[in-house]
């Protein structure tokens, strides 16, 4: 067995107390916040970690590759960088016309990076997609908002610059929800992307904000992709699409260089196709920046490839770490698609051998402190920064307009007393839910993103009508690697998280009919 992984060995009350300092500032920088854990100097883990490179069962269409596949073909001079390149620029031609999954595909650049000198790391010659709120140097910047569409940033975003150091090639830029608030539309409301897995229905959710990404990599246009998340935009479009998705801690993974959504519950992180490429890009993306002080005093990255790796004992796979998984009331009660599979997966789950599936209570006052009244808390927070542009031209935020305006009517005491009731929260999930356990199933995302825990995202089944259903796991302060090792030892006696979508009509042969639009008031309602 496996040394414990970061959640044993973290202060509990120190992440609390950084939540609380990071709570009373909304402007990078204006605080200096407590540190967790004490620097080490210790290396980030390496992207040549050989368990990062996974010997294909067969190869035949290079776009049905994981991250870890290619790598190990690329590696290996079975697969050339541009090969790989060419085989999804060929499926945006032919497909995106339908998904609309991209604001901007980067063909030449793209393709110049493809035949740079190869590198030793997994992500080398990786084609990644790029949601359109990471800054990108020389390439537009839009977030699918009419006040950034003449944006040309400088410099690329932390992410995306370890990213592309690391050997990736950024196809292009992805759709979203205007200012990163709901699924990807126009930011006059008219939805653009489809979910890949029923690209001529566009009323069955994609998921969003970080719509464009997921259906980019469902739909076989790039191998992986990052988004970002404030109140589920990389799990509910990972859950909806089939894909594994990790939102980390907060301050795992910088957040210089992306346009902001709430200072306090803004966290970036990849879509994957299954728990070792999410483990792989997490890895690149992930570690100390000077640019922002919340990636600052932190426990040095762990070893997530390796904990993304399945462990075997006699032929039988175990957990890495002996695990409480918690499921908190109702999570599998019903007959319908959702809770059948539930049901299943916690089956699967407590076969596993290291696993424990325990019952969880939910905290004193749950439905209160993650209800609206305490979440609408974040709505100030995006206000701040864009009143010169409240002030200025209220069409400028086109159909998102009434959380912006909102955020700028909030009191002050309202305010104040929601950031303590986030701290309350944060306090009662730690020694309510994780004192019985160790990880802990969830049926949303809010509460996770409220108080900055991490959270994956994979898949556990489909509906009658082929639609994916996944389900979310939260874990402890910087414990991605717990978070990594569960959903790894699931997949890796399951298939869900192999079955890719049918290809759509060609772009030539799309037609939706009369377009989808999202009123201000929908808008309002679904906006993280």
């Amino acid at each position: 067995m496996s040394a414990e992984p970061a959640d044993r060995t973290v202060d509990r009350r120190a992440f609390l107390a950084r939540t609380a300092a990071l709570a009373a500032v909304t402007t990078a920088g204006a605080v200096a916040l407590p540190a967790v854990a004490r620097a080490t100097g210790s290396r980030k883990p390496s992207l040549d970690n050989p368990n990062a490179f996974v010997k294909p069962g067969s190869f035949g269409d290079p776009t049905e590759l994981t991250i870890a596949e290619a790598a190990w073909l690329i590696r290996e001079r079975k697969l050339r960088p541009e090969e790989l390149l060419e085989a999804y620029l060929a499926r945006i031609v032919a497909y995106d016309g339908t998904y609309k999954a991209f604001n901007v595909v980067l063909l030449e650049q793209a393709r110049e990076a493809a035949r740079r000198r190869p590198g030793r790391g997994a992500l080398h010659g990786i084609p990644l997609a790029i949601k359109d709120n990471y800054y990108t140097a020389g390439v537009p910047t839009t977030a699918n908002s009419f006040l950034f569409q003449d944006f040309v940033p400088p410099f690329d975003a932390t992410a995306v610059a370890r990213l592309k150091a690391a050997g990736g090639i950024v196809v292009g830029k992805t759709q979203m929800g205007p200012l990163a608030t709901t699924r990807a539309t126009t930011p006059d409301g008219v939805v653009t992307t489809v979910n890949a897995w029923t690209p001529t229905n566009p009323n069955q959710d994609p998921g969003g904000s970080s719509t464009g990404t997921a259906t980019a990599v469902a739909g076989r246009m790039v191998t992986s992709g990052i988004g970002t998340q404030t109140g589920g935009s990389i799990t509910a479009p990972s859950n909806a699409q089939n894909l594994t998705g990790i939102k980390p801690t907060m301050g795992r993974v910088s957040l210089h260089g992306i346009i902001p959504l709430t200072y306090t519950r803004d966290h970036p992180g990849p879509l994957a196709r299954n728990a070792k490429d999410a483990a792989i890009m997490l890895t690149a993306m992930a570690g100390e920046d000077p640019e922002d002080p919340r990636t600052q005093g932190l426990p040095d990255v762990p070893n997530l490839i390796d904990a993304a790796t399945p462990v075997r004992h006699r032929g039988a796979v175990k957990l890495r770490w002996n695990t409480r998984i918690g499921v908190p009331p109702g999570f599998a009660s019903g007959t319908s698609a959702t809770a059948l599979a539930r049901q299943a997966f916690l089956a699967a789950l407590a076969a596993i051998p290291g696993a424990t599936v325990v019952e969880v209570p939910l905290p004193d006052e749950w439905n209160l402190l993650t209800g609206n009244t305490f979440n609408n808390v974040r709505l100030p927070e995006r206000s701040e920064p864009f009143m010169p542009y409240l002030r200025d031209d209220l069409r400028g935020f086109g159909v998102s307009l009434t959380g912006w305006l909102q955020g700028a009517l909030f009191g002050g005491n309202e305010f104040l007393t929601g950031q303590r009731a986030k701290v309350l929260l944060l306090e009662r999930v730690l020694d309510q839910i994780f004192d019985k356990c160790d990880v802990v199933l969830q049926t949303g995302p809010v509460p996770f993103d409220i108080i900055g825990l991490p959270e994956i995202a994979f898949p556990i089944g489909f509906t009658a009508a082929g639609v994916p259903i996944g389900t979310i796991l939260g874990g402890l302060p910087y414990a991605e690697d717990r978070l990594l090792s569960i959903a790894a030892a699931y997949q890796a006696v399951t298939d869900w998280h192999t079955r890719r979508p049918a290809d759509p009509p060609s772009s030539a042969a799309a037609a939706r009919g009369p377009a989808l639009r999202l009123t201000a008031d929908q808008v309002a309602e679904l906006s993280q």
